[in-house]
């Protein structure tokens, strides 16, 4: 027989004090920092316990006595239930400031090392509908919100297109309006779904079963006004799929690329498996200055496209090229980077682990007439070795935007023997950058920092470094 558990004390008007790195607000009780979701600094709140240990506990805000004057109002009716845009509760401008507040904090206290510059964090021009690309489930068991469950109507519409609830990978909230995303993009969702409910032979995936037909949507939108739309269905059946495909284009005449996969396996990723053209284009050109970007249903383009060119221009101008500098461009992906800064260096290289994103990269170096590139693919760590080095030229400046778990060791170890005379490092998790700098510190300061929104209402941030070699005696 077991013993159940004490259940964690509710704590009373408690007041929310500020915000932590991961997102949740904090408050402090007898010495004990809390975790909590949804809430704002300002905000007198009871919180119930979930989670507690020594020196911390994490709880939900379950009634609020005061709510703090740095409110703002959310605009989405999903607000607290989906897993996204959880600081709408939070004007755009405390947002910012808790962004660069987070960048310069993790990198005071985890890189050890004196910061010089630290630049105003950029923010973006637009704080809805600025994402390019989206990712919706189908399921046959969405989620019912607290509301619906306290309200005793038992639902038998229980089909959803949405996105999973956190933490819950059989569980879909379903969606009736996204404001990430151009609102053609809630015009297609809700197309797809009216029409697979409403005919028959479309039942919603069941993710713990493994059953049903239509799988996924993924919409991808380019600032050239191009429309990508790609439909996973779990297995083929010609007549049901073409009958839904045409429907689409017939509702939704701006698609100018309408793409589908037949994915039977056990996971939602595509990237192993063969993507069919139905109609249009296989792929979107998206255009950043001059530059035009061909994207594929499986290339990486950030999501942010307005963003991502303010991004490139901060790394364009920290690296100060003069045309007659060498460039390593680390984890490149399809060589947005290395495209983007090559007509002011002599020679640009560009490296990564994914083949097809390098196969993505020579395309659009080929697509802009550019030819001082070139474009490797391989594990970092043994890629880029000091024969690699010897044989295409010892780096002036490195430029590196790696994954959010940050560069390995032996990555570093190559970029100290290199010793380019600046480094400009590109991080979407200022933690892991931190640690890297860290670790580089002995030979390399900072000279300034450039954090850039790409996510509002999120507490994901992109942070720009720059890193110089020091001189004898610094």
């Amino acid at each position: 027989m077991t013993r159940k558990k004490k259940p964690f004390p509710i704590l009373e008007e408690v007041e929310i004090t500020d915000v932590a790195a991961e997102g949740k607000a904090i408050a402090k009780v007898n010495e004990m920092v809390v975790f909590v979701p949804w809430a704002a600094p300002g905000d007198v709140v009871d919180i119930r316990l979930t989670r507690k240990r020594s020196h911390y506990a994490e709880g939900n805000a379950i009634a609020f006595h005061k709510y703090s004057e740095k409110r703002a109002v959310p605009f989405c009716e999903h607000f607290g239930v989906c897993g996204g845009c959880k600081w709408q509760h939070l004007p755009y401008e405390e947002q910012l400031r808790y962004k660069q507040k987070q960048v310069t904090d993790t990198l005071i206290r985890i890189g050890k090392a004196p910061i010089g510059e630290v630049l105003p964090i950029l923010g973006s021009e637009r704080t809805t509908h600025y994402r390019n690309k989206l990712e919706f489930t189908f399921s046959n068991k969405r989620w019912l919100t607290e509301r619906e469950v306290a309200s005793g109507i038992e639902y038998t519409e229980m089909n959803a297109l949405g996105f999973h609830i956190p933490g819950m990978f059989d569980k879909v909230l379903d969606i009736r309006r996204c404001w990430l995303q151009d609102d053609v993009s809630n015009r297609i969702r809700l197309c797809v779904k009216n029409f697979c409910l409403t005919h028959e032979g479309y039942p919603f995936f069941d993710l713990k079963n493994q059953e049903g037909f239509v799988r996924t949507l993924m919409i991808r939108t380019a600032s050239t006004g191009e429309l990508m739309v790609v439909l996973a269905f779990f297995r083929e059946d010609q007549a049901l799929r073409e009958a839904l495909l045409e429907h689409l284009l017939e509702q939704i005449p701006e698609i100018t690329s309408l793409m589908y996969v037949i994915n039977g396996k056990r996971n939602d990723t595509l990237t192993d498996l063969d993507i069919e053209l139905y109609c249009g284009k296989d792929h979107l050109i998206e255009r950043m200055e001059d530059l035009q970007f061909k994207v594929g249903p499986k290339s990486f383009y950030q999501t942010n496209s307005e963003q991502a060119y303010r991004l490139y221009d901060v790394v364009r101008k920290f690296a100060g090229l003069t045309g007659t500098e060498t460039v390593y461009d680390l984890y490149t992906g399809t060589g947005t980077i290395a495209n983007f800064i090559a007509r002011k260096a002599r020679k640009v290289i560009g490296v990564e682990y994914v083949p097809e994103a390098i196969e993505d990269a020579k395309v659009n170096a080929q697509l802009n007439g550019i030819d001082n590139v070139a474009f490797f693919a391989g594990d970092m760590k043994d890629l880029l070795t000091k024969a690699f080095i010897e044989e295409h030229g010892r780096p002036d400046v490195i430029i590196t935007d790696p994954p959010r778990m940050g560069m390995h060791n032996d990555v570093i170890d190559t970029i100290l023997k290199a010793s380019p005379e600046k480094m400009v490092y590109v991080s979407c998790n200022p933690a892991t950058q931190a640690r890297d700098i860290e670790r580089m510190s002995v030979h390399y300061e900072v000279v300034k920092i450039q954090p850039v929104d790409m996510f509002p209402h999120t507490h994901h941030v992109e942070n720009v470094a720059l890193l110089r070699k020091k001189t004898e005696g610094s």
